[in-house]
């Protein structure tokens, strides 16, 4: 229990599968008493009974994130059941990998209404339990979409939208002692990103420096960080965890595609 999260509080969105799994059973085994909110009940019951059984405090609730009365009610059973909140990460949010044009308006409205809108609505709704922690931290999950110009117009437009609200939250929030950050992982190993085609992942590897995607266990690592006291200080800051994916940009493809054509 190396991050000093034992007892804590802490809701996890999107927890029954992927990143957001990685990030509850890493809480879950810090001590922290986690909320599992997830949309698949199953799946969410199936992580909190997971941290029960290995000896931590788990409880699992049924969450649609672009629905303000499902975030009041949950919000509402927090405060009755552990009375604050002290961590909260928005983690939930679907991929959509096609560009202005070819976005039908509803996969527009679908993806900024879970990737965007259910981070404004986890924040203005769970405020009142955050601000009673006194040390909350917030994080919001993001992408490295949020950082760079990005194939896909609703997924794009919408980790852009995480990245400037975590900004606004960290003003509003601060001089209530609570901290909200963005993070932003790269090609991370979970059934989101290999929903489309193997080459995607392929031949976007081409553009990691470190060669390979990351683990689910690796970005838990650095959520567990933005939600302890050894980040006390980092608030409304960009957490990139990519492997060093946008750190050289075009050029890293460039030279890379260069040495190639030397070998040949």
């Amino acid at each position: 229990m190396k991050h000093g999260l034992a007892g804590r509080t802490v809701l996890v969105t999107g927890a029954a599968g992927g990143m957001g799994r990685a990030e509850a059973l890493a809480l879950g085994a810090e001590g922290a008493r986690v909320w599992v909110a997830d949309l698949a009940e199953e799946g969410g019951e199936e992580v909190a009974a997971r941290i029960r059984a290995e000896g931590g405090s788990a409880r699992s609730a049924r969450l649609d994130v672009r629905d303000p009365a499902g975030w009041r009610e949950l919000r509402d059973r927090i405060g009755r059941e552990d009375g604050r909140l002290d961590g909260l990460v928005n983690n939930a949010g679907v991929s959509h990998r096609f560009g202005i044009e070819d976005t039908a308006d509803e996969d527009w409205r679908r993806v900024v209404d879970i990737n965007l809108s259910g981070v404004f609505y986890g924040m203005k709704y769970t405020a009142p339990l955050l601000r009673g922690s006194g040390s909350a931290s917030v994080v919001n999950v993001s992408s490295v979409a949020g950082m760079t110009g990005y194939f896909a117009a609703g997924y794009g437009a919408s980790k852009w939208g995480v990245r400037g609200l975590s900004k606004v939250g960290a003003l509003e929030f601060a001089g209530a002692g609570v901290r909200v950050n963005s993070l932003h992982p790269g090609l991370v190993d979970t059934p989101l990103l290999r929903s489309g085609p193997d080459d995607f992942v392929d031949e976007s590897l081409r553009s990691v420096p470190a060669g390979r995607v990351a683990g689910a266990d690796e970005i838990a690592e650095v959520v567990l960080f933005l939600l302890s006291d050894a980040s006390r200080y980092v608030t409304g800051a960009e957490m990139v965890v990519d492997g060093g994916l946008t750190s050289g940009g075009l050029y890293h493809r460039i030279t890379g595609a260069l040495r190639e054509g030397g070998e040949r």
